[in-house]
């Protein structure tokens, strides 16, 4: 579903130019600007007048360093001010190196410390069933280095034995994993019984179809390859 009209795709790169200085991490915004793109464009139910309501679908940035494109794609779709982007970081700005679910809109988890993002959404899914809730998406985004920490390995397996097809993970492959898994990242959540896709992390086509795949019954895995920058 698409969230709003908002700026074109193309507006992305002017709008990550107005965020300047020391600690930009570009390759975490050039690996995750397509995905984002795709899911607040085509795929995430929640928009600037909807970021309150008990239905929206929840966006969860586990990899929250480097936000810059993670801001530009909020922006281009109105949930900030653009002129906001020509502060961040600053004192006083709400946009800060990680971003913050108090101080900027549409955001629903604070980030920063990796491998938090996937446990929250299991958290998030159960309260959603509690209360009846079980249309609502929750999609993570993470970092395939994100994966070694433990609090990950739970929260795939949780998922899987409870069957929440709530849940989207997409992972940023982008070969910088320190231990990675046999038989590639997709199947570390497919020996859970997670529905898994494998693309391209640039192709806005085959990341709308991986991303809009009927899973009944199983939490989804989309692994999104990226080739690393230098």
């Amino acid at each position: 579903m698409k969230t709003s009209e908002g700026l074109a795709y193309e507006a992305l790169s002017g709008l990550i130019a107005r965020l300047s200085g020391d600690e930009r991490h570009e390759s975490s915004s050039s690996s995750t600007l397509d995905v984002l793109w795709v899911l607040y464009d085509q795929v995430l139910n929640v928009s600037p007048a909807t970021v309150d309501s008990p239905d929206r679908d929840r966006f969860l940035l586990s990899k929250g360093h480097g936000p810059m494109a993670y801001y530009a794609v909020l922006a281009a779709k109105g949930f900030i001010e653009p002129g906001l982007l020509d502060g961040w970081a600053r004192f006083g700005s709400p946009l800060g190196h990680e971003p913050d679910r108090t101080l900027v809109p549409g955001v629903e988890m604070s980030a920063g410390s990796l491998g938090h993002g996937l446990p929250i959404a299991v958290g998030s899914v159960l309260g959603l069933r509690a209360q009846d809730r079980t249309r609502p998406r929750v999609v993570v985004l993470l970092g395939d280095g994100e994966l070694d920490e433990g609090s990950n390995h739970e929260a795939i397996a949780l998922a899987g034995r409870l069957g929440l097809d709530q849940i989207t993970a997409v992972v940023i492959d982008n070969s910088t994993a320190t231990h990675g898994w046999p038989g590639g990242i997709d199947q570390r959540f497919a020996v859970e019984g997670w529905q898994t896709r494998n693309v391209d992390g640039h192709d806005h086509a085959a990341l709308h179809t991986a991303l809009t795949t009927e899973h009944p019954g199983r939490p989804l895995a989309v692994v999104a390859r990226i080739t690393p920058t230098s």
